[in-house]
């Protein structure tokens, strides 16, 4: 189980994280949502001891993390966004050298190298240097090395940037049964459809600050589960109905273009904490 109590990081002047109190349960596929600055990466830099905290504190099943506690630490494995491999090495010569760097036993690393890749269909391409890999497979790659040390806790921050879609429904694919043999994920992304296609829960952060806490479904439904779209030449207006009549009586009433639909996570993001936002 994580616990974040009062999680404060400032930078000078400026708060990042401001007292973020969240507890995350094991087994959990969590999501962190916000805008660019929300203080995602931060709350994740802070998770694997890359930043301390200003104020507050960590706990990892009960116990305070800190950089002192090495037996913590490798409870916990970070993905970060960006490409963290030697391009001149192929995929065995990055999982070795991982596993030397936690001193794994050299039989171990061969073995469970074996599994992982085998587990992300990665097997055939284990002499392939990194520059030659696709995007996909680069992010895949970085998964089965944080998972060489068979950490509990999996963070992720943006897995899935900058890849196409079938790449991205691939990744999705492996981590939902990385979650179903029981490891703790919490993942940080701009794909909300991501995040309500494979989250429990989701936390939506603003400028530092938790807003909220809850499934994506009871999230959709208190904004409402329909959704009616007005289109015009000025951009989209979104209106929201708990009742599906309700919505059709709505759409009835526009005399210009609109389409009635489902809600989605996005709109809630969006009504929740993108009002502010500049859109153009």
């Amino acid at each position: 189980m994580i616990e974040l109590r009062n999680l404060t990081k400032q930078f000078d002047q400026f708060t990042a994280v401001d007292h973020l109190n969240l507890t995350i349960e094991k087994g959990e596929f969590f999501g962190l949502l916000g805008p660019n600055g929300a203080g995602k990466t931060t709350t994740i830099s802070l998770l694997s001891t890359l930043l301390l905290p200003t104020q507050g504190e960590i706990l990892i099943d009960g116990q305070t993390l800190s950089r002192k506690r090495p037996d913590l630490k490798r409870k916990l494995s970070v993905i970060t966004q960006e490409y963290s491999m030697r391009q001149d090495m192929n995929m065995n010569e990055i999982m070795e050298y991982q596993g030397r760097l936690y001193f794994m036993p050299k039989k171990e690393i061969h073995r469970r190298t074996e599994e992982l890749l085998e587990f992300a269909g990665l097997i055939d391409f284990r002499k392939r240097s990194v520059r030659k890999l696709s995007g996909g497979m680069k992010r895949k790659l970085m998964v089965c090395r944080a998972l060489l040390t068979d950490p509990e806790i999996l963070l992720l921050d943006e897995p899935t940037a900058g890849m196409d879609p079938i790449s991205r429904r691939q990744m999705w694919n492996l981590l939902r049964q990385l979650n179903e043999r029981g490891l703790t994920i919490m993942l940080t992304t701009h794909y909300i459809e991501e995040a309500q296609s494979l989250c429990g829960r989701v936390a939506l952060m603003d400028k530092g600050k938790l807003q909220e806490v809850n499934t994506p479904d009871v999230l959709i439904q208190k904004l409402g589960a329909y959704a009616v779209d007005e289109i015009s030449a000025d951009g989209v207006s979104s209106r929201y109905f708990s009742d599906r009549e309700e919505a059709i009586t709505c759409l009835s009433t526009i005399k210009g273009k609109a389409a009635l639909r489902d809600t989605t996570l996005e709109d809630v993001f969006v009504e929740s904490v993108g009002n502010h936002l500049s859109v153009k």
